[in-house]
Parts: C-alpha cells; structure tokens; sequence
C-alpha cells in the first residue's frame, strides 16, 4: 500500500504561541490552527501522546479538523521509552495503541519512538521490543485488545481505513551508530530517524520508508536552514522516492519559529502543491 503522496514535509506540534501572525494568519481563531496548518503542511508528529494517552475522542477530533490526504505521525509515550527504557512494556504497548490512534483511520501515519540520549544499544532489549511492534491492522487489534484497567477509556479497536502500520525510532546514543542496529532494524523493517545533526549525520536507511526529524543543518554554530539546505535535502528526498521509498520530513530544530515555513519551502522545492498554496 502506498500513500497518495509519498513525500510529505511537516512540523511537530501545531499549537505554538509565536506562529500566530507568522504562520498562522493575524485573527485566525485557534480551534481553527490545525486546519489552516493541514492546508500548507503534509503532515504534523501529534506529540501530545508523550505525555500521557490520549482519548478516542482527541484523535477523532482531529483527523476531523485535518484535510482529506493529511497524515500525522505519533509520539510514542514516555512510559514505554523514557520510564520502562522499552523493557517489559508489553502492557504499556497495550494500552498505549488501545487508548485511539486507530480513530485516525486513513489519516494514520507512522509512529515515531524517541529514546533517551542515555539509552544504548542493547541488541537483546531492541529486538524485544521491535518484536512487539504490529505492523498491520490484525497485529495492533491483537496487542491493544490486551489493554488493561489502567486505560481510562474502553478500547478504541476499529481498523477503518487503517493499512500499514509503520514504525521508526530516534535513538540518540552514539551507540546505534553500528552496522549491528542497522541490521536489526532493517530486518523489522523499522526506520532509523536521520536527524541532521553534527552528532548524528548520517543518512542510511534501514526501512523501505524514511523518518526525517531535522535539526541541523549538521554545521557548528548554524542558526537554521539556508535555501542552499532545502535545495540539498529536496534533491535527496526526490531520490529516495524514485527508489519508491515513501518519505516523512519533519522540521523540529531549535528554529522552531521558522519550521512550517522550511517544510513549505521543501515541499515547494519537491513540486509539491496543496490547497493552500
């Protein structure tokens, strides 16, 4: 299954104070933020599920608020990566892809599962947990029906509009940066997040899609990204799409400020067009 637009370029989050009258137009009230952001943006990370699980209702609401063919990524929560540092988390998996991600139905994008720089590769810990991970509709209705009393809402189990479930992980520890963990996500078919950063350049892929959560450039001392940086990375996203790889860019650097702005110019840069536009 393939999305209708295999490159999509986006933000995390969409509630942020200083892009009102930047991004957001001066008087645009701010239940009407998200669908003003769909318009212009082909996919945003929903970081709120971090924190703590979200209702049925949430999702629902806003793949209400989002335009047709918009897509958001996920956050994994914290319990799983930063509390259980992804050791017997079974019943937190459970729970976590039970509480309504599935609400999202064809607006359903991959989950993104973000590490703590002080978690290391541990082969046996990874593969445990990448061995928990569904991959389709049948696999996640049988992890989340295993959801127990701590979930505050009964099961949310429709799988409308749901096809590939899609995984990718940021690890932030040196330590993943070995042909080893390469290996063990490529063969779960997990996607290794590029970051863009002085610390983490690289740009090897280890899923048959690619999660780009970009916070460099990959320069010391570099304030944000030039035109000449878009135009690079517009360039290697159109490879990766001609080798048929579907592509999820999200800008989230420290220049938060100017983050719609850089995935509208890369998009624009990919000949990307949207109703905004």
């Amino acid at each position: 299954m393939r999305w209708t637009v295999t490159i999509r370029t986006g933000t995390a989050g969409w509630v942020f104070e200083p892009w009102r009258g930047e991004f957001y137009p001066p008087g645009l009230v701010q239940k009407r933020e998200l669908a003003y952001a769909s318009s212009r943006l082909g996919t945003i990370e929903i970081n709120a599920t971090f924190r703590a699980n979200q209702k049925p209702a949430s999702f629902l609401k806003w793949a209400g608020e989002a335009r047709d063919g918009f897509v958001f990524s996920i956050k994994g929560p914290q319990l799983v990566t930063h509390i259980k540092r992804l050791k017997d988390c079974a019943p937190e998996l459970a729970n976590f892809f039970a509480s309504g991600p599935l609400a999202l139905g064809d607006k359903l994008g991959p989950f993104i599962w973000q590490l703590p720089p002080n978690v290391s590769f541990k082969p046996e810990v990874i593969e445990a947990f990448l061995n928990l991970l569904p991959h389709d509709a049948d696999s996640y209705v049988a992890l989340a029906s295993k959801a127990d009393g701590r979930l505050k809402s009964p099961p949310y189990l429709d799988t409308s509009g749901i096809g590939l479930v899609r995984h990718a992980i940021e690890a932030r520890h040196a330590s993943f940066d070995s042909d080893d963990a390469r290996a063990l996500f490529a063969a779960h078919n997990v996607a290794m997040v590029i970051s863009d950063t002085v610390e983490f350049p690289s740009r090897q892929l280890t899923a048959d899609f690619v999660y780009c959560r970009l916070q460099g450039p990959p320069r010391p001392d570099a304030a944000g990204y030039l035109a000449t940086d878009i135009a690079a990375w517009a360039d290697q996203m159109a490879q990766w799409d001609t080798e048929g790889r579907d592509v999820y860019a999200y800008f989230v650097h420290e220049d938060k400020l100017h983050a719609p702005a850089n995935a509208i110019a890369l998009r624009q840069a990919l000949g990307i067009a949207l109703p905004g536009d």
